[in-house]
C-alpha cells in the first residue's frame, strides 16, 4: 500500500530541515553580526523543527519501511 509524497510527514519534515539550510542562502540582509545570529538561528530552529516532524512522521506512518 502507498500514499501520495505530499501526505507523508517524513516528507514534509525533510522539507522543513532543508527550508531551514537553504535560509542561509536567502536571508534577510542586516548587519554582520547580527546576520549571521539570525541565519543561525533560524537555521538551527527550522533543523531541529525538521527533525522533530521527521521523528513523529515515522512513529504514526502506517506503512512499514522496507
Amino acid at each position: 500500500m502507498s500514499k501520495d509524497w505530499y501526505k507523508s510527514k517524513t516528507i514534509w519534515g525533510a522539507a522543513l530541515a532543508l527550508s531551514g539550510a537553504l535560509a542561509g542562502l536567502f536571508g534577510v540582509e542586516t548587519s554582520a553580526e547580527a546576520g549571521e545570529a539570525l541565519t543561525a538561528a533560524l537555521t538551527d530552529l527550522a533543523t531541529a523543527l525538521g527533525a522533530v516532524v521527521a521523528i513523529f512522521g515515522r512513529f504514526r506512518a502506517v506503512d512499514p519501511i522496507r
